[in-house]
């Protein structure tokens, strides 16, 4: 099956870079000049990103270097038919910047739909649809939120994206981290086999600025990718993967540095500043809107959607200090003087928790990494590995330390859920991917006298991967998946849901009252077309900060808009 999906996925991305070939304009070749599709991202009130790429002549391929400049015309209208245009331009791109086109669009007006259009040499782009936030102080009923996290398309189609994209109700949906993978054919795929359902292009690990963006383009020519992209408004944040495995402010595991001659891989922070670079090109993000904090562009930001919620982005690769050496014994984990997010960041997210009288009722926390501690005491040995290749936790000795996320920094995550306290802060939620389960949690101070002392100070909800691995794909036996989630149930008594096992995606579904999170998972990733289910559905009531399961998901038509 796999073999025949790989086969598949070569014809499509053939099909997808060099449509209509048999046409021909003036005895050439016709290119088709929009093959990476289009997409929107980081809605304000009156301005929204819109994002495409061409390819002006057939050399121009990503990540060459080569092709002309040209002028990309762009067109905003009120309607799909694209007759009432309220806003258009034009805009000058080369290879300099890999052919890639963003605009940020101003002048729309708040809490609206519109659609979007680029034009190139005769040839139109697909029509996208986006979605302004509303004012800052307007009274907003309901949010409804797309969250994925955890795409490796060398593991599987991306199914999880076809069901964002046939969603209709969606104000934007948020991606968590991991968008793609530097592996190399071979070297993370699906299963504990590593077999690749889709290699990746380039076919080896990727290191230079070529690398990088001819990866992204890969990826853009996924059907289901496009497809959500131009149906929903995105905001996203990176984590690790798309630089290279457990990043951190100097380094990462699967960085070799020194000579290339010597088999190195150069120096990490020009290859971060690489990587960086063709997100900045190919993702609708606003990188660069502030000043460089002198080791890396800031992409930590905030939204707002009026009185309702807050959405805070956070970056937890490029202001870490490196993870703690295992086996954790010395203090390193606790130690005051270590961060995840820097202190830049720190100040400046808890200055989103607490914006004093016109703070919107719910703040929101993108969360690249798990914010809920987890111990595992009881946890057969036998299972650490596999454990530790899912998650990257580290239970040998029953120790409560996931050390590459807020397990390893645990002065940082007292000093978030202090704040929460010590400010009365109330729903704070944190949404989170890049751990490849599902999660429902809450967040109190002392999980070891949890529930019976002491309270919770937030809430976590944590959205299973698209297609990268979990605890059943490394282990290829399903029938231990309950060992282990029943001894992690068993020794943390604020987490109330986990599942190992499941792809997809979730919706969360914010109002007054509640905040809602639906997990959606898919059948087999091998197969385009699986099928897509349903899971559970939990909630936190606004103002406790407790999690409770809930019956049924949220309805997918909405008439609030």
């Amino acid at each position: 099956m796999a073999t025949t999906a790989a086969a598949s996925a070569g014809a499509l991305t053939t099909s997808l870079t060099h449509t209509a070939a048999a046409e021909t304009v003036d005895g050439r070749p016709r290119v088709d000049h929009f093959q990476h599709g289009v997409a929107s991202g980081d809605p304000l009130p009156h301005a929204v990103l819109i994002w495409t790429r061409v390819t002006p002549t057939a050399t121009a391929t990503p990540g060459s270097g080569q092709g002309p400049a040209v002028t990309v015309r762009w067109k905003v209208a009120r309607d799909e038919r694209m007759r009432h245009v309220v806003k258009s331009g034009n805009v000058r791109t080369s290879a300099s910047r890999d052919h890639t086109v963003k605009v940020d669009v101003g002048g729309l007006e708040p809490a609206t739909t519109y659609y979007y259009r680029f034009f190139l040499g005769g040839q139109r782009s697909r029509r996208g649809r986006l979605r302004t936030a509303p004012t800052t102080h307007a009274t907003v009923g309901d949010l409804r939120l797309g969250l994925v996290s955890c795409a490796n398309l060398q593991a599987g189609w991306f199914s999880a994206y076809r069901g964002i994209a046939d969603r209709d109700d969606l104000d934007a949906v948020l991606h968590l981290g991991d968008y793609l993978y530097e592996y190399g054919p071979g070297e993370y795929g699906m299963g504990p086999d590593d077999i690749d359902v889709r290699p990746h292009d380039p076919p080896h690990e990727m290191v230079s600025l070529s690398d990088y963006r001819r990866r992204h383009a890969q990826y853009k020519t996924d059907p289901d990718l496009q497809r959500a992209h131009a149906r929903h408004t995105w905001i996203t944040t990176w984590d690790d993967h798309e630089v290279a495995n457990d990043t951190w402010k100097h380094g990462a595991e699967n960085h070799t540095p020194g000579p290339r001659q010597d088999g190195g891989e150069g120096s990490f922070l020009r290859r971060r500043a690489r990587a960086h670079r063709a997100y900045d090109e190919w993702m609708p993000a606003r990188l660069n809107e502030t000043a460089k904090l002198g080791d890396g562009d800031r992409l930590y930001r905030s939204f707002r959607f009026g009185d309702l919620a807050s959405i805070s982005m956070l970056d937890l690769r490029t202001y870490r200090d490196k993870q703690a050496a295992y086996p954790v014994a010395d203090g390193t984990v606790s130690d005051p003087s270590r961060s995840i997010t820097g202190d830049a960041q720190m100040a400046w997210l808890k200055g989103q928790l607490t914006t004093g009288d016109h703070a919107p009722q719910w703040k929101i926390i993108g969360n690249p990494v798990m914010i809920a501690p987890v111990t595992f005491a009881d946890l057969p040995n036998a299972l650490v590995d596999p454990v530790n290749d899912v998650t990257g936790l580290i239970p040998a000795d029953g120790a409560p330390y996931n050390v590459d996320q807020w397990d390893g920094y645990t002065a940082d995550r007292r000093e978030v859920l202090t704040h929460l306290r010590d400010h009365q802060v109330k729903d704070a939620l944190f949404v989170t991917g890049d751990i490849h389960s599902g999660w429902a949690c809450e967040l109190p101070l002392d999980t070891s006298t949890y529930p019976a002392v002491g309270d919770s100070f937030g809430v976590e909800f944590v959205c299973s991967s698209v297609t990268s691995n979990n605890l059943k794909d490394i282990t290829g036996q399903p029938q231990l998946t309950p060992v282990v989630e029943t001894a992690i149930l068993a020794n943390n008594r604020h987490i109330k849901y986990l599942d190992f096992d499941s792809h997809g995606f979730s919706v969360l579904d914010v109002t007054a009252e509640r905040a809602q999170c639906d997990w959606f998972v898919i059948g087999t990733r091998a197969e385009k077309d699986t099928d897509i289910t349903w899971s559970v559905s939990y909630a936190t009531t606004a103002g406790t900060q407790k999690v409770q399961q809930v019956d049924a998901p949220v309805p997918a038509k909405r008439t609030d808009r």
